[in-house]
């Protein structure tokens, strides 16, 4: 009983729906990233595109925006339990929880404001096409915003998922007291990754994201690039 009568109780539940939230969340993310995507760029792929975006790509993004809705909603209890119990922001704990909240943040961001929005015109596209009428131009746009605001948030996932096991699990590492500049860094670095959501795609600076094997080398040098700074400023 002290699952439901007692508050670490509580905040175990919380933590419990969050790693179930992420692991949907960013399970299809991968998915969209690793395998849909380069599929539909081959040519059995490019034959089955239509009609998966209106049979497939519906429900597979409901599970993407919802995961990733009670992943943040449960990413801000479980950090309110903290300062709750008297966890500062100062602490090194929290300054390696915050840099992944603040990834995380943007990416749900992404997945609500910028993702799914798009995603709502391509698959209305689809829908009007396979019905026999005319496609909307707006949609090859859509997919273009929708598919780097994706790619993105993959690039974010790395990091995001090493700063949030590093904060239990690596106590050595950033301990400071969330020196101002670290943050001014380590935000630098992270808005400089989010612009690659939001400018659209074509962008000189976007050429990583553009392949997996780029997005994949790009997250881990963004991953090494925060950890120097964890490291170096204190």
């Amino acid at each position: 009983m002290d699952l439901i009568t007692t508050m670490p109780g509580w905040e175990f539940l919380v933590r419990y729906v969050h790693f179930l939230s992420g692991v949907c969340w960013i399970g299809v993310l991968w998915y969209f990233n690793f395998i849909q995507t380069p599929f539909f760029g081959s040519e059995l792929g490019g034959q089955a595109k239509g009609a998966m975006t209106r049979g497939l790509v519906p429900n597979a993004l409901w599970w993407f925006r919802w995961g990733a809705m009670f992943t943040f909603l449960s990413g801000l209890l479980l950090i309110g339990f903290k300062m709750g119990a008297g966890v500062g922001v100062g602490d090194g704990y929290m300054t390696r929880v915050l840099t992944g909240a603040l990834m995380g943040t943007f990416m749900w961001a992404n997945v609500w404001f910028v993702i799914w929005p798009a995603q709502q015109v391509v698959i209305a596209n689809a829908e009007t096409v396979a019905g026999g009428g005319e496609a909307n131009p707006a949609a090859a746009a859509a997919a273009g915003r929708a598919g780097m605001a994706s790619r993105t948030n993959t690039l974010f996932s790395i990091p995001m998922l090493f700063f949030m096991g590093s904060a239990s699990h690596l106590p050595t590492f950033n301990n400071g007291t969330n020196d101002a500049v670290y943050w001014l860094v380590a935000g630098a670095l992270i808005l400089f990754a989010e612009a690659q959501a939001l400018i659209g795609p074509g962008a000189p600076t976007q050429k990583p994201l553009t392949s997996v094997s780029g997005t994949i080398h790009a997250g881990l040098g963004l991953t090494v690039l925060l950890y120097i700074a964890g490291v170096a400023i204190n």
